[in-house]
């Protein structure tokens, strides 16, 4: 049995620390002693800035992104194409997409993948909303902007056949060799979707 080797206080911020991804019980430990030994430089701006989240960010009703307004800013600007929508698994997918600058159309965050192993359905997963909002014919395209992965390969089969009855076009990110990249360092999933995605010259 592990001896508690501080109190329940700092046991709890550890604990709490682990829970995010890419921090298990060892990185949550050092996080923890960072914000404790620089606790006005980081703890204190850090749960300031926690308490604000939690009382003014909330979930968009249109296209389940996080913002401080309802509907959220994406949604409410006038000059982004409406009739076509990039669905992401994850806000962060939405950030990086608007970091590029390479779109300027409205989006749909799903809010994950499904995953039947880790019990997660189309009922867990803002979809019902992105069919509500295709059945109104404004939409003229949706883009599924989705994870390389068998689960957002599922995900995106899934969505397609959803978004049939509307008759929207429905296309998918190309998949494949990136740019600078260079095929012996690439692995077999990467080069067999560069050769079904190839196009003509």
């Amino acid at each position: 049995m592990s001896k508690k080797i501080a109190g329940p206080e700092i046991e709890r911020l550890v604990q709490l620390l682990s829970r995010l991804p890419g921090l298990g019980p060892r990185s949550a430990r050092k996080a923890a002693l960072a914000l404790l030994k620089r606790r006005e430089e980081l703890l204190v701006p850090l749960a300031d800035a926690l308490a604000v989240a939690v009382s003014s960010i909330v979930e968009c009703p249109v296209c389940g992104s996080l913002d401080t307004v309802s509907p959220c800013t994406i949604c409410r600007d006038d000059r982004r194409d409406k009739s076509v929508i990039v669905v992401v698994e994850e806000m962060g997918d939405l950030w990086a997409l608007e970091r590029a600058a390479v779109i300027n159309a409205s989006y749909h965050v799903l809010g994950g993948h499904l995953s039947p192993l880790d019990g997660i359905g189309p009922e867990r997963l803002n979809i019902a909303k992105l069919v509500e909002r295709t059945a109104t014919g404004d939409v003229k395209e949706v883009i599924l902007a989705l994870n390389a992965t068998v689960e957002g390969q599922s995900t995106a089969h899934y969505l397609t056949e959803q978004l049939a009855p509307a008759g929207v076009a429905v296309s998918r990110l190309a998949q494949g060799v990136p740019i600078g990249g260079e095929l012996d360092y690439l692995d077999e999933g990467t080069l067999a979707a560069a050769i079904k995605a190839r196009k003509r010259i």
